[in-house]
């Protein structure tokens, strides 16, 4: 396999305008989750950025960064986008689509992504889970779950499902946690596709996958890492980063 992790990126997020240019502890967010990513050695990285202000502060940092349309309505439309100018030969068949609002995201997670890839053949999507925090994830409609098969040994298992709603029972909840790596053809497939009937209803693109007949699997991670979407989340990362400093 030859990997390449991009990073989508743009400034108009609803929650938290101008996100990846957010400060913690002296670097731009986008910054740490492209640090991150190189740190993992899974391939080259670039980000996928929708704003020429991102780009010019990947590139001063001496990071790569590609310019795409700021009106692509997805993370995944953004990456191929990316793609076509990076790759235009298809060198790279596996893909991985790393959000840029995870600052500490743990290197060997993105690793695990690409490693399910290489392990199951059957798998065109790898994707990665991990335990719930508190009971309340169960029932809350932002926290992404997904149901799995989990193979012998319980470190992976091929998706079944992923929904927003409520989980009852006494087995593990897994959250899910937004890290794709896509083999090339799956991308170009799922991309090519319009919103299913299951993702429209959930909101989970995920699922026009699932619909599409493609195979996700999931790396199971101890914890999920913290991911920057409101200003509470951003002041939780700011106060993660003093900490570990």
């Amino acid at each position: 396999m030859n990997p390449i992790v991009l990073i989508p990126a743009r400034m108009a997020a609803t929650r938290l305008p101008g996100k990846p240019l957010a400060d913690i502890a002296g670097a731009p967010m986008i910054l740490r989750v492209l640090r991150q990513a190189e740190a993992a050695g899974a391939g080259p990285v670039a980000v996928a950025a929708g704003d020429s202000e991102i780009v010019d502060a990947v590139r001063a940092a001496g990071g790569r960064a590609v310019l795409t349309d700021p009106a692509l309505p997805s993370g995944s439309d953004r990456i191929l986008a990316a793609l076509a100018e990076l790759d235009p030969d298809g060198r790279h068949d596996v893909v991985v689509n790393l959000q840029g609002d995870m600052p500490f995201v743990e290197p060997q997670v993105l690793g695990a992504c690409v490693d399910l890839l290489a392990r199951e053949p059957a798998c065109d999507i790898a994707t990665v889970v991990a335990p719930e925090s508190s009971p309340a994830d169960r029932a809350n409609p932002d926290v992404v779950k997904a149901i799995l098969a989990l193979a012998p040994g319980g470190f992976s298992g091929r998706a079944l499902y992923f929904t927003r709603s409520t989980l009852y029972g006494d087995a593990p909840v897994w959250r899910h946690i937004g890290i794709y790596g896509y083999r090339r053809k799956a991308l170009e497939r799922f991309n090519a596709a319009p919103p299913s009937p299951l993702e429209r209803r959930e909101k989970l693109e995920q699922l026009r996958a699932l619909e599409l007949g493609l195979s996700i699997w999931a790396a199971v991670a101890k914890t999920a890492p913290i991911s920057v979407d409101t200003p509470a989340d951003l002041a939780e990362a700011r106060a993660h980063a003093r900490a570990i400093r």
